[in-house]
């Protein structure tokens, strides 16, 4: 998906009439589970009550979006268009929307919307909203030229942020940037980071930004000089060595930034915890071995690193991205 994303939407925008009537646009969609990638020409969208149009600029690859090309979350209505990395400008809006203008540069992530009144909107964990929209799921996303998006799924961008570097923030950014800034670690605390890919690299930005002792974890010695330039202390090669042995004689992790979608992997780093350490998960493994006798002995847990108020946050990043492709 890296490069057939990029290589279908290559080349100028398409052609806009100007009263938007007759315009159109090109995007990449999925017309089936399982089924591959099309270009395709749509009329352009209008933006309806409570929404706007974004022009994208940019849109990331991010590993979820496989769950819209293979249909393995229930419900998704095709033929669909993916992709909850988007950085774009703001290009027409739609009735009720008084907060947004045409033009500004903006980001959409993957929560796509939340109702604002149900029970967990109101307690603040607009994640868990009730009627929650999702991007590149129960509408499209960004995998396009242009997109619609509720307003309150729209997120400010600088302006002299380039939308390639922005784009991969929207998602790999916003979770790892929140999970270790309410990951309880302070300046100076060990906290390690198991995986150097799309979540783990910026997660190694992060917490060196934050002034982090950062460690980071990964399989093989070739990944240490990238660990290195991305601001790590310390590099563990897993495969040469045991990292919760590692991190023990560096007086253990205050926490561990997850980001392996490898349960096994996860389960090898958890006596790396300090007491009262955290492992916060936010790779999306099947399954994890967790054991009590662990946790209990020295006040450790193992929780989930989504943040419950993901859906608002604005990230800032050290000059960093994913994959991202622009139109």
């Amino acid at each position: 998906m890296d490069t057939s994303t990029n290589d279908l939407l290559e080349g100028s925008p398409s052609k806009t009439g100007q009263d938007g009537s007759s315009a159109t646009m090109r995007v990449a969609q999925v017309s089936r589970p399982n089924g591959p990638l099309e270009l395709v020409e749509r009329p352009l969208p209008q933006p309806g009550s409570g929404t706007v149009r974004i022009r994208v600029l940019a849109c990331g690859v991010c590993h979820s979006d496989s769950m819209t090309v293979r249909g393995l979350i229930s419900g998704i209505r095709y033929p669909r268009v993916p992709g909850h990395e988007v950085a774009g400008l703001i290009d027409a809006v739609g009735p009720g929307v008084a907060e947004w203008k045409v033009g500004q540069r903006v980001g959409v992530g993957w929560n796509g919307g939340y109702c604002g009144y149900c029970e967990n909107c109101r307690r603040g964990d607009f994640f868990a909203c009730v009627r929650s929209e999702t991007t590149g799921v129960t509408f499209d996303g960004g995998y396009g030229e242009y997109m619609i998006a509720p307003a309150s799924a729209v997120a400010l961008m600088p302006a002299d942020l380039p939308a390639v570097e922005a784009a991969p923030l929207m998602c790999a950014g916003v979770t790892t940037f929140n999970a270790l800034r309410n990951s309880g670690a302070r300046p100076g605390d060990v906290v390690a980071v198991l995986g150097l890919g799309g979540l783990g690299h910026l997660g190694v930005q992060y917490a060196a930004k934050m002034g982090f002792h950062t460690v980071a974890i990964a399989r093989g010695k070739d990944k240490e000089p990238l660990a290195q330039t991305l601001g790590a202390a310390i590099y563990i090669d897993s495969q040469a060595q045991d990292p919760a042995t590692e991190l023990s004689r560096l007086g253990g992790a205050k926490a561990i930034l997850a980001t392996v979608t490898n349960g096994d992997a996860m389960a090898a780093v958890q006596d790396g915890l300090a007491v009262n350490g955290t492992m916060l998960v936010i790779g999306a493994a099947e399954s994890l071995q967790v054991s009590p006798v662990a946790l209990l002995m020295k006040r450790r847990s193992v929780k989930d690193g989504i943040p419950a108020h993901q859906s608002t946050q604005r990230t800032h990043s050290p000059s960093a991205c994913g994959t991202a492709c622009a139109p």
